[in-house]
């Protein structure tokens, strides 16, 4: 499974961008339930805070958008995962 992480915004607005694939990393079953999760119970962001992080996460073919303070936990923890250890 191939996860990408766009986080915009913040108090600087430099945008992050990271890509982990699940195959062969030993986190992988954890990391792609993490992902099933974030995916089904997307919240758009509907009124991002000041200075706060939007992300866009892709997981294989499908893409969600969501923001700061609004994420699920499971959006929270495979964002976190994905800009620590992808490239």
């Amino acid at each position: 499974m191939r996860i990408e992480v766009v986080r915009s915004g913040g108090f600087a607005g430099v945008p992050r961008r990271a890509i982990l694939d699940t195959a062969g990393h030993p986190g992988g079953p954890r990391l792609e339930a993490l992902a099933r999760a974030a995916l089904a119970s997307p919240r758009a962001p509907r009124h991002p805070v000041p200075d706060g992080f939007t992300y866009v996460v892709t997981v294989d073919d499908r893409t969600i958008h969501c923001a700061d303070p609004e994420l699920t936990p499971a959006q929270r923890d495979l964002i976190t995962v994905v800009l620590e250890e992808g490239a």
